[in-house]
């Protein structure tokens, strides 16, 4: 499978069509779930949070509206993107250590650790056929991807890469790498595009949204189904965890690495709530002939203005350093 660096390679010496690639430095790491578990204080397992400042336990409507300030460097952006949390456990003792965040290659200057976030309209790359239009979510819309239950291989676009430097991905697994990983591992969360047109979320958070791509997550996009008519923005996050403080601890050929719920490689998930002022993202789906900044079509702010952006800290535990065991993980141990 192709790296996301080859593929961008590639469509880049074509024409391109409209997209947008942009850090948002993180927000806060709490147990916080306002999609699958909205209300709780806390939620089951520990999550890393970027973008706008409406973030709480409990989120409906337009969280756009109700933003005053965003860790994303597109300044209309006050959406949130979250993440499960990546730990090390120790090979000996069996305790854990949270993994520290860090920022992708080539984003703005100044981004902290956070993620960075992808809206395309076919994956980068055009298909043969015409394609439909692009219509961006509505206020109110979510959606995750993955599963913290799913075993086996992860579902298509959901991938890790032991990076070599920031810059050399190496080849796409399926799973934690079992080897030492000089600059950290690059985890990938790909959602699907198609939309029933109908509802804003779904009981499960996923079954309103409908997955053209069957491999990895960057290649041509097929036609939305009948069921799932509408074809919405690529949405992608791309997360650098800094594992190399663990390399010293680490046996080659076992992987010492977790989710904060506990599970291996293949419950990697990701969680999404759009928040958009106005008809900022429509505007930069519209364009055709420019990628990463939208075409001039949305303000952008300095990563010294996004990373003022905070919200309270709603769950009081320590996150930080050795722990016997993982956040909201007490009463299964």
């Amino acid at each position: 499978m192709k790296s996301l660096s080859v593929a961008l390679a590639l469509v880049l010496a074509r024409t391109t069509q409209a997209g947008l690639r942009f850090g948002c430095s993180s927000l806060t790491i709490q147990r916080l779930d306002p999609v699958v578990e909205p209300g709780n204080l806390p939620s089951a397992h520990l999550h890393h949070i970027v973008g706008g400042n409406a973030f709480n336990a409990t989120m409906t409507g337009d969280v756009g509206a109700r933003g005053t300030c965003t860790t994303c460097q597109m300044a209309e952006d006050f959406s949130n993107y979250w993440t499960a949390v990546m730990y090390f456990k120790h090979p000996t003792n069996g305790s854990y250590h949270r993994v520290p965040v860090i920022n992708n290659a080539a984003l703005a200057q100044g981004t902290t650790g956070g993620i960075t976030i992808y809206y395309t309209q076919y994956d980068l790359s055009r298909d043969n056929i015409k394609q439909q239009p692009i219509t961006a979510f509505k206020p109110g819309f979510r959606m995750t991807v993955g599963s913290p239950t799913h075993t086996g291989k992860p579902h298509a676009g959901l991938s890790y890469n032991c990076l070599t430097t920031l810059i050399n991905r190496g080849p796409e697994l399926s799973d934690f790498p079992t080897k030492p990983c000089p600059a950290g591992i690059f985890v990938t969360h790909h959602f699907p595009a198609c939309w029933d047109g109908k509802n804003l979320d779904s009981p499960d958070h996923q079954s309103h949204m409908y997955n053209t791509v069957t491999t990895t997550g960057f290649i041509n996009a097929g036609p939305c189904p009948a069921t799932h008519p509408v074809r919405m923005p690529q949405l992608v996050y791309e997360t650098v965890w800094d594992t190399t403080k663990f390399n010293n601890l680490f046996t080659t050929g076992t992987n010492p690495f977790v989710w904060s719920f506990e599970g291996t490689g293949s419950g990697t998930h990701a969680d999404y709530m759009f928040g958009w002022k106005g008809d900022a993202l429509q505007k930069a789906m519209d364009k055709s002939e420019c990628f990463y900044d939208g075409c001039g079509s949305i303000k952008q702010q300095s990563m010294s203005v996004a990373n003022q952006c905070t919200v309270k800290k709603f769950v009081n535990e320590d996150i930080d350093g050795w722990v016997s065991h993982l956040p909201g993980m007490e009463v299964s141990m």
